[in-house]
């Protein structure tokens, strides 16, 4: 069992930036990928970002591609989110989650959730 906490988010203005960190308790690198999703409100979860186990695989949704940069650091277990040129649709409640096998961007293949960090983008 893998616990995953996020934290990083807030209240930023547009144009700004977060970082969002994930910190596993146990071995990253034991997981097949390390993704980002997010949630706003009324909507259904959608995937933003994802990390192969070594890390030079790389995936993004096509919303925040150019904007967003994930990495990792094995040896720390932990997952980040780089995220620049923040846009009010970028409000939600962010997840960080771990996967054992599948498609980057299938949420339901990942196996274990953070219990999610809240960003919200607004003047």
């Amino acid at each position: 069992q893998v616990q995953l906490v996020e934290s990083g988010g807030g209240l930023v203005q547009p144009g700004g930036s977060l970082r969002l960190s994930c910190a596993a308790s146990g071995s990253i690198f034991t997981f097949n990928a390390m993704g980002w999703f997010r949630q706003a409100p009324g909507k259904e979860r959608e995937f933003v970002a994802g990390s192969s186990r070594s890390g030079s695989g790389k995936y993004y949704s096509d919303s925040v591609k150019g904007r967003f940069t994930i990495s990792r650091d094995n040896a720390k277990n932990t997952v980040y989110l780089q995220m620049n040129s923040l846009k009010a649709e970028d409000t939600a409640v962010y997840y960080c989650a771990a996967q054992n096998t599948g498609y980057y961007s299938d949420g339901p293949t990942y196996k274990y959730w953070g219990q999610g960090t809240q960003v919200t983008v607004s003047s």
